[in-house]
């Protein structure tokens, strides 16, 4: 299968993800050296994937974490910028290292290295997924080489210059920076409301951990840290708190504001919706000064 173009006008889908593969929403005033990013909230799907997809749409759906963005777009209120990729989880993962590529879902040699000794690409999980939640195959046959380095060119990269870009712009003002990425999960009864990732004190500094949990906490929250959800590649990616850069994913338990079979809004949306801006409020209000290293420190005095 060759790359999805639209030069026939026939996915119109497709060509709008490739105009605009993410939505950024800033701040009229950076007021904090928060930056949120939503990786998985995409719900824009290419009639030319779902063409490929042996699953029903809703099926598609079961990867995506739905309303995320909207949930976390009053941060732009408080001074913070956030970023939504715009294509589905599904799709394409930019929660992922670029090596991560399963190559038994491509015809022909991919033209570039790859990591098949990855768990998450054994998983089925890699960059180009090959299942969704729950095992479900993906694709009805494989993909071209081709497909792969142009996901990667239109919509990996891009997503990863823009986030690199707003955290670069954060640290430049305040000496430090803390990329959120923000996700749902599944609920279980095993699963509390909040899972706090930070690679187990690796890629944020304990100080900015124990205030988040105590900014959920404040509004009645059930926390828990990096069980079962530690940090993707965003947090490997962005977390250096000796270097002043520090990087916090939020799991949040599905079941507090959705339906997820049906994939709409619980009765419960918009109290919790007012919650979880609460939490992230006193979240924003810790002072930036205590999330800068030492050494650091002095040097932006």
């Amino acid at each position: 299968m060759g790359r999805e173009r639209n030069e026939d006008g026939m996915d119109d889908v497709l060509a709008a993800l490739r105009r605009a593969p993410f939505r950024l929403h800033r701040p009229s005033a950076l007021k904090t050296p928060f930056v949120f990013a939503s990786p998985h909230s995409g719900r824009a799907y290419p009639k030319s994937f779902v063409a490929q997809s042996r699953l029903s749409f809703n099926t598609l759906r079961r990867s995506e974490d739905a309303f995320i963005e909207e949930l976390f777009l009053p941060v732009a209120e408080m001074g913070a910028p956030l970023i939504a990729a715009s294509f589905p989880r599904a799709y394409l993962d930019v929660n992922r290292a670029p090596a991560e590529f399963d190559a038994a879902m491509f015809e022909g040699p991919l033209p570039f290295a790859v990591d098949q000794a990855s768990p998450r690409v054994s998983a089925g999980l890699g960059v180009i997924p090959r299942i969704v939640r729950e095992g479900a195959e993906i694709y009805r046959q494989k993909l071209s080489a081709e497909e792969a380095s142009d996901r990667l060119a239109v919509f990996y990269r891009p997503y990863h210059d823009a986030l690199a870009q707003l955290a670069h712009e954060t640290k430049a003002l305040y000496a430090t920076a803390v990329v959120v990425d923000c996700h749902s999960m599944p609920s279980a009864a095993a699963v509390p409301d909040i899972v706090l990732g930070d690679r187990y004190g690796v890629s944020a500094s304990p100080v900015l951990t124990r205030a988040a949990e105590e900014a959920f906490a404040a509004q009645g929250f059930s926390v828990a840290r990096n069980v079962p959800y530690a940090g993707g590649y965003t947090t490997q990616l962005h977390g250096r708190p000796g270097r002043g850069c520090h990087a916090l994913q939020i799991e949040i338990n599905r079941a507090l504001y959705m339906d997820e079979d049906a994939i709409t809004p619980a009765p419960s949306f918009t109290n919790f919706a007012g919650r979880l801006a609460a939490s992230l409020r006193m979240l924003l209000a810790l002072d930036p000064a205590i999330l800068v290293p030492r050494g650091l420190r002095h040097a932006a005095e």
